[in-house]
């Protein structure tokens, strides 16, 4: 699938074939090209793409709609998802085996002070006993030829770990690598736990290529077939230390005690290609932040009824800063709009609120906002001691201070704001 995806942009692809190393080589690439798809021909024997999905519009393009329609295209599959369709066979079923070293992939060191190789673009499937199944992104750091220790954060995955590991039991899980867009951003979503993100990818293939997701039954828990990399593997409920590891505010996040995953098969399609989803990159921003832009809407949406547009910045990485456009028909509508986009995303530090005729994509119409609609004395909104999101190195123990900017004209003089046109 990563071959034809590469295919469709091939004028933005830069290809790599002299060797490439794993460690440390490979970011090199992908910081000096950015904002584009980098094919490496030979990593250590592998083949590995990364900065895939790195721009907006790249990913507007491939699902067929603008990068302005993006909020709406995923936040349609969040509340209405759709059933995916089960297949007999897979492409990465072609090749399968239990002899593999973690140790001898392409799982790249990104960075000097990473503790070791990590896989950064894998989503973890997970079905439980009442059959619901979850899928969600997880880095994965390799120990040795066979184990890992696994990133879980308190949400869904580690609720059906934590209910495992109390009773002494393993957690059977398939973890995928190397998969298309509308699969990355239903793993990013967080969505109340009974809706399946494979339904809601299903949503996305349905609208997007005329089709429902197909999956195949791997030891019973459903697998897209479009991913190039599938093992099998069970969460242990042992704990080992995991990090440091640059995380998305190109910062270090702590060591801390994770779970032990023990990987026992691993499945892969033809000359597959490796998914490096460098840490802090533009892909990172996009894969993590997208997902959260349609909670901000519906948070807005239900305090102020006209919201045009919600862009996490890709200078907040895409997780801290925010910008809303909005309709005012209160003066007090850019403050009520500042809160609920705190509510809708509680790692939000910073939000900018503009009118209609402000173009949230573009950072110097939005300055402009600011300094032309905006009163300190008047405008700004600090909230003191709030929980924030645990990337940021500036919190200290979980909590943050946030502020949010209404840059929005006052009604009453509204046509003092306007801005000449001819």
């Amino acid at each position: 699938m990563l071959e034809e995806i590469l295919a469709r942009f091939r004028e933005d692809v830069v290809t790599v074939y002299e060797p490439v190393k794993k460690e440390l080589e490979i970011t090199r690439y992908l910081l000096k090209y950015k904002t584009r798809p980098v094919l490496f021909e030979d990593v250590e024997g592998w083949r590995v793409a990364g900065n895939i999905w790195s721009t907006r519009e790249r990913i507007a393009r491939f699902l067929g709609v603008s990068k302005e329609e993006l909020l709406h295209f995923i936040a349609g599959a969040m509340e209405n998802p759709r059933p995916f369709k089960e297949v007999d066979k897979a492409p990465f079923m072609r090749n399968s085996t239990k002899d593999f070293s973690l140790k001898e992939l392409p799982v790249p060191k990104y960075y000097p002070g990473d503790r070791g190789q990590y896989f950064t673009s894998a989503m973890v499937i997970a079905r439980d006993e009442d059959g619901f199944v979850n899928t969600s992104f997880h880095r994965i750091m390799v120990r040795d030829e066979k184990t890992a220790s696994i990133r879980l954060v308190p949400r869904h995955l580690y609720s059906m770990w934590k209910e495992k590991a109390e009773k002494g039991e393993e957690l059977d899980v398939r973890i995928i690598v190397g998969n298309p867009i509308h699969l990355l951003l239903a793993g990013a979503v967080s969505t109340a736990y009974g809706i399946s993100e494979l339904e809601i990818a299903s949503a996305m293939s349905e609208r997007a290529f005329g089709k429902p997701l197909e999956i195949v039954k791997v030891g019973g828990i459903p697998v897209p077939v479009e991913s190039e990399f599938v093992f099998e593997a069970k969460i242990t409920p042992e704990l080992v230390d995991e990090g440091p590891f640059v995380d998305i505010t190109g910062t270090y996040d702590i060591v801390r005690k994770q779970p032990l995953v023990v990987f026992e098969r691993m499945y892969h399609v033809d000359e597959p290609i490796f998914h490096a989803l460098l840490p802090g990159s533009y892909e990172h921003y996009m894969l993590m932040g997208l997902p959260k832009e349609p909670q901000i809407y519906a948070s807005v949406k239900r305090v102020v009824p006209k919201v045009h547009g919600v862009r996490l910045t890709e200078g907040g990485a895409m997780w801290l800063h925010a910008v809303v456009s909005i309709t005012k028909q209160h003066d007090g509508d850019g403050k009520n709009a500042i809160i609920a986009a705190f509510a809708g995303h509680p790692s939000l530090k910073r939000v900018i609120v503009v009118d209609e005729d402000i173009n949230i994509y573009d950072d110097r119409d939005v300055e402009w906002a600011m300094a032309t609609r905006f009163q300190p004395d008047k405008d700004l909104v600090i909230v003191t001691n709030a929980r924030g999101s645990s990337l940021d190195p500036s919190a200290q123990d979980g909590l943050t201070a946030k502020w949010g900017i209404d840059a929005t004209k006052l009604l009453k003089r509204k046509e003092e704001f306007e801005r000449a046109k001819v």
